[in-house]
């Protein structure tokens, strides 16, 4: 059977822009009765309408940035075919742009007599109603004994402080008691607080006010325990509330009101968006010892009776470990982020990033994945990922990650936070500050998986255990007025673009000889692997007694988990095995054993003497002139080694000073490293 030509880009742009075309004339035809037709049906094709034009709008960027290069073939009159299909989705935008305004104002009109008929009800009720003001009065007492259900519908009991972030917001404090007046679709509910003051809500602060249980809500809400924290679920009529019971939580609520007083200063000041808070990922990766990092993941897992490994089998016919696909193996690229607020001048950002790991919207489910972002002075506001650069891309910066898991749970996803390291220009003070987050379920409500394309998320504020915060009320969701005004308001609400890709053949082999659950960067997926397998050949195929726990002596297998927490190291040994590589014969490349000693030979070679120099600084997060040292002590050890063709002689030589020695470099111990199973 013949293999399937590929599209040709414009060609599928073209095409993807007639089906557009198509839609939109149906939805013209549809909308000519506009004002006939009841209100729920104009909101139905008002929406479709935002939501073809943002398809629309996808595509015109697409053909932007088509070039006749990516051509599988020669096209003829390429420029003119690009000019014409553009056009076209010029006339397409247009088209839906007036469209929405048209319904826009017809939705206008009709809640101005809406509003019109309101008035003139109440001034009769208000000629009327003084008479029977007296009378009402004392029935309101014997209906509300009566009938306390009645009561308990439209009171609600706060959870929480609310701050009113625009004009229109009632400001409410933990334990208030709100009378609910309107409770609208958006979540935004119109309530009355005790003292009479109105105003609008998020839902997800509030919980259904009992009499007979004030008591008890009210010592539960100002004593919960730290092991027993609320986190408020967004569902149809209000919030429900989960318990969260993990205990890492504990430790990490504790850090985060220890800054939360320096985050409320900095608020103040102005000096960040009254939706930056502590980072609650970079306090799990602090506080939780090595529980949420890859070097944790990577190690083996035994199986329940803890008596064998669990996800690291023998194949004896392949001679290697046996590959194990999950449930979740995808690819994940981080495109940009766009409209990230800037901080003040009172701070300096020393590192802009994001992390990502798996999350079921209570708990973390997988190690923390850092990628370090770039900006460009111009566009302060946009951040990018994976920059062109001479060499190999260093690993902090790929924004192509792999995702795995098996974890069978239905709201399985991926938890993305956008953070800054930042040092206060007045204390010398450093942090890290959640810039927003947001979460990407990788499955429908039916249990399947998200299409692979590309996902324009917009952000949160707060932390991933609060809703309804905005990361700058400056710039609301919530806003009103035409057509336009929402279109852009939605255009500057912060956002990340991400593409989920699905796996070809090779990367779906390589993915599966990986641990079941995991998150990393695609550049360093083949050394993972490498260590994966020296692991099985150690404790599988070459343990005399399999039995015996003693200690092994492998510097490979004791230090290789260090680097996954120094990735300047990293890249060192990817540079260092792409140059060995390159020297491989293609018959010497399929031999496996060959590799695996090959490799053994330069990780000896190369990452052996780095991690126990003197020469080294101490890796530290977002320091830059400890980074820029420990680059040139690396570059200028790789230069010598490439000069003298090993790193023999740097290790001999008198200038070369290293750390004493520890029996840890030298020793495996897999049953201190593996994982416990968490079934």
């Amino acid at each position: 059977m013949l293999a399937r030509r590929p599209r040709d880009p414009l060609q599928a742009l073209r095409r993807r822009g007639q089906e557009l075309k198509l839609q939109v004339e149906s939805l013209v035809t549809e909308s000519q009765l506009t004002g006939a037709l009841e209100p729920s049906k104009r909101r139905d094709i008002y929406q479709r309408c935002i939501q073809l034009k943002q398809a629309v709008d996808e595509n015109k960027n697409a053909l932007q940035k088509l070039n006749k290069a990516d051509e599988v073939a020669p096209v003829g009159n390429y420029e003119k075919r690009k000019e014409e299909e553009h056009s076209l989705l010029e006339k397409l935008s247009c088209q839906l742009q007036e469209l929405a305004v048209g319904i826009s104002r017809i939705e206008a009109h009709s809640d101005k007599e809406e509003d019109d008929t309101t008035e003139e009800d109440e001034e009769e009720t208000e000629e009327t109603g003084g008479e029977e003001e007296e009378s009402e009065g004392d029935e309101e007492e014997s209906n509300e004994q009566a009938s306390p259900t009645q009561a308990d519908i439209v009171k609600y009991i706060a959870l929480g402080d609310f701050s009113a972030q625009q004009a229109g917001d009632l400001t409410f404090k933990k334990g208030d008691i709100l009378h609910i007046i309107e409770k609208k679709p958006d979540g935004w509910w119109l309530a009355k607080d005790a003292e009479g003051a109105e105003g609008l809500i998020p839902r997800t602060y509030l919980e259904p006010y009992n009499k007979e249980d004030t008591r008890e809500s009210s010592e539960g809400l100002k004593e919960g325990s730290e092991e027993d924290v609320e986190v408020e679920d967004e569902t149809a009529d209000g919030a429900e509330v989960k318990q969260r019971t993990d205990s890492h939580w504990s430790a990490v609520r504790k850090a985060i009101s220890e800054q939360i007083s320096t985050v409320d200063v900095l608020a103040t000041m102005g000096a960040i968006p009254a939706g930056f808070r502590p980072s609650t990922l970079s306090q799990l990766l602090d506080e939780a010892g090595n529980q949420f990092r890859a070097s944790y993941f990577l190690q083996p897992e035994l199986t329940t009776s803890q008596l064998a490994f669990r996800d690291l089998v023998w194949d004896a016919k392949a001679g290697t470990i046996m590959s194990r696909p999950s449930r979740v193996s995808l690819i994940l690229t981080l495109w940009s982020c766009k409209m990230i607020p800037l901080p003040g001048t009172s701070i300096q950002v020393l590192s802009r990033h994001v992390r990502l790991c798996l999350f079921d919207g209570s708990k973390v489910l997988s190690n923390i994945h850092t990628v370090r972002a770039m900006w460009q002075p111009k566009k302060p506001k946009t951040w990018t990922f994976s920059p062109q650069v001479t060499g190999i891309l260093p690993c902090l910066l790929d924004g192509d990650c792999f995702i795995r898991s098996n974890s069978s749970t239905p709201d399985l996803g991926i938890l993305f936070e956008l953070g800054i390291s930042y040092i206060r220009n007045s204390t010398g003070e450093r942090g890290e500050l959640s810039c927003g987050w947001v979460f990407l379920k990788l499955f429908n409500a039916s249990g399947v998986p998200i299409p692979a394309k590309t996902y324009e998320l917009f952000l949160n504020g707060g932390t991933p255990y609060e809703k309804g915060v905005e990361v700058d009320p400056s710039v609301s969701r919530r806003a009103q007025g035409s057509v336009f005004r929402q279109m852009i308001s939605m255009r500057r609400q912060p956002q990340l673009l991400v593409k989920v890709r699905s796996l070809n053949r090779r990367s779906r082999a390589m993915l599966s000889l990986l641990p079941e659950t995991l998150v990393g960067s695609m550049c360093s997926t083949h050394l993972l692997i490498f260590y994966r397998q020296i692991l099985g050949d150690v404790l599988l195929r070459d343990r005399t007694n399999l039995q015996s726990a003693d200690l092994i002596s492998h510097p490979v297998l004791a230090t290789f988990p260090v680097l996954l927490e120094q990735p300047d190291v990293m890249d060192a040994l990817r540079s260092s095995w792409a140059e060995k590589e390159s020297t491989l014969k293609r018959s010497e490349k399929r031999d496996k054993e060959l590799l695996k000693s090959e490799f053994l030979l330069v990780y000896h070679d190369c990452v052996l003497p780095l991690l126990h120099s003197t020469l080294l600084p101490p890796f530290r997060w977002a320091e830059e002139e400890t980074e820029a040292a420990r680059w040139k002590a690396i570059a200028d050890f790789l230069k010598q080694s490439r000069e003298n063709e090993g790193s023999l002689k740097a290790l001999l030589s008198p200038d070369g000073v290293h750390k004493p020695f520890d029996l840890s470099e030298q020793t495996y111990d897999f049953l201190g490293e593996i994982r416990k199973n968490s079934a």
